[in-house]
């Protein structure tokens, strides 16, 4: 019996053993190239030579030799207790087909450790050679050619749980992760439109392929602040279908769970940079506006200039929301004095020359276009931020 992939032989032979003793009704042991007896039915005869096994094993025994990658042992299966012929024909089908089922389980198990391990570095940071990702992706049968962003699902509570939660009663939490992420996987429809992994701690990764036909489902071309060609683009649509994937996943685990979404990033390296803009995201979001929700970066408020460590995001956040007024210098003025006249209607629109009412059309513009209304206390500090910001960054690149 051969096997081609790296398998815990032990593991094996334990299972193999006590499987095989129960399906022929007999005693079964398994050697290693030593001829040691390293796993049995008969807990007496582990770590004896074979030939020390005893009248009960070699009496009318049946060898069949074992081998699972470099290692080579043999299975030593007794006479039936019954007194029933054991035919060499049959002890070879069981234990072929316990061999068969055990390698293809750990094959499994140890595919999806494997592949967890290796999202957890790349969007760590640990891996940032790209022909490096590449390869050790091919390897894994992971796509990562389509540009992908990264929705990141707060799941403790589920995965995590105790295991007297009606919720998760009779399920481990290696079951759990495997049905969240059959969850994640079924809501998605496209073969190579998601990937996930469970990164620990009960975080779950999707990379979720984001370009304009694994995104068109939720797409709102009538929404203009989600168009543009930044890493900011897509949030609107990304937001949109993390919204019906929380709302599947609750009814899929009856339990709350918090997301936090990403933006693309460009190259493979991109990776580890969306997955930090989910992870703030998901963090400051869950701190300040609550648990059970979707967060994204550029709808946190004040709390994602506060919060926000990286000043590249910072800087890239203020002219994100400053964007759609890129093109109209009088209402980027007219917030200038506004604000320089501490939101005074009639001082702003004296030292503008305007009338007030051109003051407040120009104000209620720039609601419209950016999302965030200037007379609004929490609205202005953002906008406030974000005028010194762009103003900084630019003259630091001078």
């Amino acid at each position: 019996m051969k096997a081609r992939v790296g398998v815990d032989y032990q593991h094996v032979a334990n299972t193999l053993a006590n499987r095989a003793a129960e399906l022929l009704q007999t005693m079964v042991a398994v050697t290693d190239d030593r001829d040691l007896i390293v796993a049995g039915s008969d807990v007496s005869a582990i770590g004896l030579p074979s030939h020390l096994a005893g009248d009960a094993f070699l009496a009318g025994c049946v060898r069949i030799p074992l081998h699972l990658d470099a290692h080579l042992g043999e299975v030593i299966v007794a006479k039936p207790r019954n007194g029933e012929d054991l035919t060499p024909r049959l002890a070879q089908v069981v234990v072929d087909l316990v061999v068969s089922q055990t390698v293809v389980v750990q094959r499994l198990l140890n595919h999806h450790a494997l592949k967890n391990k290796f999202i957890h570095d790349v969007l760590h940071g640990l891996v940032i050679d790209e022909a490096t990702i590449l390869r050790e992706a091919k390897v894994l049968d992971l796509d990562l050619v389509p540009p992908r962003a990264v929705i990141l699902i707060d799941a403790a509570d589920y995965i995590l749980g105790p295991a007297c939660d009606r919720a998760l009663a009779g399920h481990p939490i290696e079951r759990r992760i495997s049905l969240l992420i059959g969850s994640i996987v079924s809501f998605f429809t496209l073969p190579t439109d998601t990937i996930c992994a469970h990164l620990g701690d009960g975080d779950v990764a999707v990379l979720k392929a984001s370009n304009t036909p694994n995104l068109a489902s939720w797409a709102d071309r009538g929404v203009g602040h989600d168009s543009g060609t930044s890493s900011w683009a897509d949030l609107g649509a990304l937001k949109r279908a993390s919204e019906a994937l929380l709302a599947r996943l609750r009814a899929d685990t009856g339990m709350p769970l918090t997301i936090g979404i990403g933006r693309h990033h460009p190259g493979l390296c991109g990776l580890a940079r969306s997955y930090q803009d989910a992870r703030v995201a998901l963090s400051l979001g869950r701190n300040f506006h609550g648990s059970g929700r979707v967060h994204r970066l550029d709808q946190l408020g004040v709390s994602a200039f506060v919060g926000i460590n990286d000043e590249n995001t910072k800087v890239e956040l203020a002219y994100h929301l400053l964007g759609p007024l890129d093109h109209e210098p009088d209402l980027l003025a007219t917030l200038e004095m506004f604000f320089a006249e501490n939101h005074s209607p009639s001082s702003t629109a004296r030292r503008l020359s305007i009338h007030r009412n051109t003051l407040s059309y120009r104000l209620d513009k720039v609601a419209s276009l950016t999302g965030l209304d200037p007379r609004c206390f929490d609205d202005a500090l953002q906008v406030r931020l974000a005028l010194i910001l762009r103003s900084l960054h630019a003259n630091w690149n001078r």
